[in-house]
């Protein structure tokens, strides 16, 4: 039998194995059953705990913080406080980020005092397994822990599952468990990664050399190959961000990102060509990948309809490796991992081609084929010009529009500002309009599959506290009806004294891009009726929340802008360090016409009959 340690406690063991992995921050919304583990966690000192208005918030700021840092966690109390943070596990799940979520449940006492005369106390469930049940659905490992003397192999177990499986795990704690005692932590945590194996090693040889007949299979009319990457979600995720700069540094092939995948690297490397996006791409950046390159190679990219803008899927030209196997054109091999597969691959390109021997700028090598026609950009630095140039510099009375609005921030981001900064990109239109902004590495977090409306707000508190970029301030592009989901994690911006700058995209208080994929056509003539009735949201003015949040020694403003002059003088401010704009969160109503919408979206808008009928 272990000898036990007295001092070490259950409560003491979880906060002793988060710290070990690195979280500094422990995001949640507090309960009586989870109080015991909370005191404990302020004793030990390692980790500090951030009370957020909602579970929803706590979960969407772990997620934020987990992107960046590697891990995060959240804790809550049973049923009312575990099915809140459900829908942010839920995202962590599909978008592949390690999250531990906390449940303290109601201690062994009262679950006994339930099987023997039927008392349910609060938050319990006639069924003892429902949260633990609905959990599973969304995580990679759940345990309800009942015995102290098990506590420390289940927590170890679920931790290892998370760092191995890079998703979520869950830990139901009774609440008389927490001051238990239990064995101290011994072995680190550490991830369990697959095995690299001989037939792994076959199977990656078969891989690369059928990507390199690939290539070779679809050169251009010169008879060179013209490949192109397209870096995707896992690039970020298994952190392979600089095998992916050592690939095209040493083969020069131009790439791609997905939007997922924005700002995984440096978007001034001079290989980069942007993001594409299928139909919802820049239209220099759909030419260059689509029409231009003859090959397609995604690495950890995944098919989404956000990453293929209304494509359907890939062709017999791609390249997909993502989800632990490759495929390549119509073949199909299982089990490669990207971590091997990114240097195999290029050295496989640097035998075959010669180091730099992909280097192209395929925006230069399209101009001179086709001429310039149809504002086609000269060359790479023409486009990257043309997207961080402020392209209304002499209109400062004009209303503005989404892409006014994101013009307005490249050339901001680029150009204006010193401080660094994290744009957290929300569904819908802001994350459609952000697309394109120019930014360095790591500076972008968006949810790009699951699309929980209002994900930005809570995880802009995740991205700000993050130790590896907590100098760094926030910017959130969210439309109306989303921060009308989650407007109050604001108030954890504003307690925390976030320098966040939060733009809320006011169309005229509807869900624009619900009418889109409803009824496009209401875009398609500005004199068309109200839209749907069911899309319309009750007007709110959201600058004026920032009184509600401020305090007295925890500063909030709200501003509305509506015109380029006001954006223009707003930005300006930003730069000023003595501003008082710039001493807390900065709520920003920009305020847009109704029938407004990014340009990126036109690919779904009918044209109107006229036009159509010429």
């Amino acid at each position: 039998m272990t000898a036990m340690d007295h001092e070490c406690t259950v409560a003491r063991y979880l906060a002793l194995r988060l710290a070990e992995l690195g979280i500094t921050h422990l995001f949640g919304v507090p309960g009586n059953h989870l109080g015991p583990f909370l005191t404990t966690l302020r004793a030990e000192g390692d980790i500090e705990w951030v009370g957020t208005p909602t579970e929803g918030g706590a979960g969407q700021a772990a997620d934020a913080y987990a992107r960046i840092h590697g891990i995060g966690a959240a804790a809550v109390t049973y049923s009312v406080g575990a099915f809140n943070l459900l829908n942010a596990c839920g995202g962590a799940y599909v978008e592949q980020v390690p999250l531990v979520a906390v449940n303290a449940s109601p201690p062994y006492e009262q679950w006994q005092n339930y099987r023997a005369v039927g008392l349910l106390t609060s938050h319990m469930s006639p069924r003892p397994e429902s949260n633990l049940d609905v959990y599973r659905q969304v995580t990679v490992d759940a345990q309800a822990i009942s015995n102290p003397g098990l506590a420390p192999g289940q927590i170890d177990a679920a931790l290892t599952a998370c760092l191995s499986e890079r998703r979520p795990v869950y830990l139901e704690v009774m609440e008389d468990l927490w001051d238990e005692p239990c064995p101290e932590p011994h072995a680190p945590i550490v991830p369990r990664e697959r095995p690299f194996s001989a037939r792994n090693q076959t199977m990656l040889d078969k891989a690369v050399q059928a990507v390199l007949t690939l290539v070779e299979e679809h050169p251009g009319p010169d008879g060179r190959p013209r490949p192109v990457v397209w870096a995707g979600e896992e690039i970020d995720r298994f952190r392979l961000g600089g095998q992916l700069v050592d690939l095209v540094e040493a083969t020069g092939v131009p790439f791609c990102t997905t939007v997922g995948a924005k700002a995984v690297v440096d978007e001034d490397l001079p290989q980069f060509h942007g993001v594409y996006n299928g139909g919802a791409s820049h239209p220099d950046v759909h030419a260059v990948f689509k029409d231009w390159a003859t090959c397609r190679i995604g690495l950890g990219a995944w098919s989404t309809s956000k990453n293929l803008g209304g494509e359907q899927s890939v062709g017999d030209d791609w390249v997909m490796a993502a989800h632990g196997g490759i495929s390549v054109g119509t073949s199909y091999f299982p089990d490669v991992q990207l971590t091997q597969l990114l240097p195999a691959l290029q050295d496989a390109l640097v035998k075959a081609y010669g180091s730099g021997g992909l280097t192209a700028d395929y925006y230069a090598e399209s101009y001179a084929h086709h001429g310039p026609r149809e504002n086609r950009p000269a060359g790479l630095e023409h486009h990257r010009a043309s997207l961080r140039s402020s392209r209304s510099p002499h209109r400062r009375a004009e209303r503005l529009t989404y892409d006014a609005v994101f013009d307005r921030i490249n050339h901001f981001l680029n150009h204006e500002t010193r401080e660094d900064w994290t744009v957290v990109s929300d569904a819908a239109f802001s994350l459609i309009g952000s697309m394109n902004l120019s930014l360095p590495a790591g500076g972008f977090l968006s949810q790009v599959s699951w699309l929980s409306i209002g994900w930005s707000v809570g995880a802009a508190t995740g991205a700000a506290l993050a130790p590896e970029r907590g100098a760094v301030r926030p910017m959130v592009f969210v439309g109306d009806g989303a921060f009308q989901e989650t407007c109050q994690e604001l108030s954890t911006h504003t307690r925390h004294g976030l320098r966040s700058v939060v733009f809320v995209m006011d169309n005229g208080h509807f869900y624009g891009v619900e009418q889109m994929l409803v009824h496009p056509a209401y875009y398609a003539d500005h004199d068309a009726a109200d839209p749907d009735f069911y899309n319309v949201l009750h007007p709110w003015h959201y600058d004026r929340l920032a009184d509600v949040f401020a305090g007295k020694h925890t500063p909030a403003n709200g501003v509305t802008v509506a015109h380029t002059a006001e954006l223009d003088d707003l930005l300006d401010r930003l730069t000023d360090p003595a501003d008082p704009l710039n001493a807390g969160p900065l709520l920003v109503r920009v305020r847009l016409h109704r029938h407004d919408y990014p340009r990126a979206m036109a690919y779904k808008v009918p044209k109107k009959k006229e036009q159509q009928h010429g």
